[in-house]
């Protein structure tokens, strides 16, 4: 990669990207910190969070900027409220949910970068509202993010989701069970 330069960003000047209940904006990508970390802002919707997964090759810290979240990182969980942040460290399953009444928000680093380039996929695999579980285990697998599988017959669209998957929670594997 090349050496990074200075930027400037507004968030407001960011294009969100949007998949299964949350809203990404990308605030530093990888390209702009020579590939060291991506830096972006997530809003969840109450209820709305990733299920369990893992990032095989990524470290994530996760500050809670707006809501109440649930996490759950190596199997410990606990209830973190605005202020707080938590590191969720490669090959640790994590997962987390808004347990405010009201959007939340989430400012994350994730290292190294690249992140985006798996999300922005993820929302072109689900603009339409039917998620194909394939896909995203395929993309979750190329961006080294395991999980669990959907469940059988599982075939949702974005109107409501799989069986056993939380509302908004996206797809089990792909989504942020898979590989994000």
């Amino acid at each position: 990669m090349s050496k990074p330069e200075r930027k400037v960003v507004s968030r407001d000047e960011v294009d969100p990207v949007c998949w299964f209940g949350e809203e990404g904006r990308f605030l530093l990508n990888k390209e702009d910190t020579g590939g060291l970390y991506s830096f972006y802002q997530i809003t969840t919707q109450p209820g709305s969070g990733p299920p369990l997964h893992v990032h095989e090759t990524a470290d994530e810290a996760f500050f809670v900027n707006k809501g109440r979240y649930e996490f759950e990182v190596g199997g410990v969980t606990e209830t973190l409220s605005a202020g707080t942040v938590i590191f969720g460290p490669r090959g640790v399953p994590h997962r987390f949910l808004n347990v405010s009444d009201e959007p939340g928000q989430l400012l994350v680093i994730h290292t190294p970068g690249g992140v985006e380039h798996f999300f922005r996929g993820l929302s072109a695999l689900v603009a339409d509202g039917r998620p194909d579980w394939a896909k995203m285990q395929e993309l979750a697998n190329s961006h080294q993010i395991r999980g669990f599988q959907p469940p059988p017959g599982a075939h949702g669209d974005l109107g409501g989701p799989p069986p056993g998957v939380r509302r908004g929670a996206g797809a089990p594997t792909a989504a942020h069970g898979g590989r994000d």
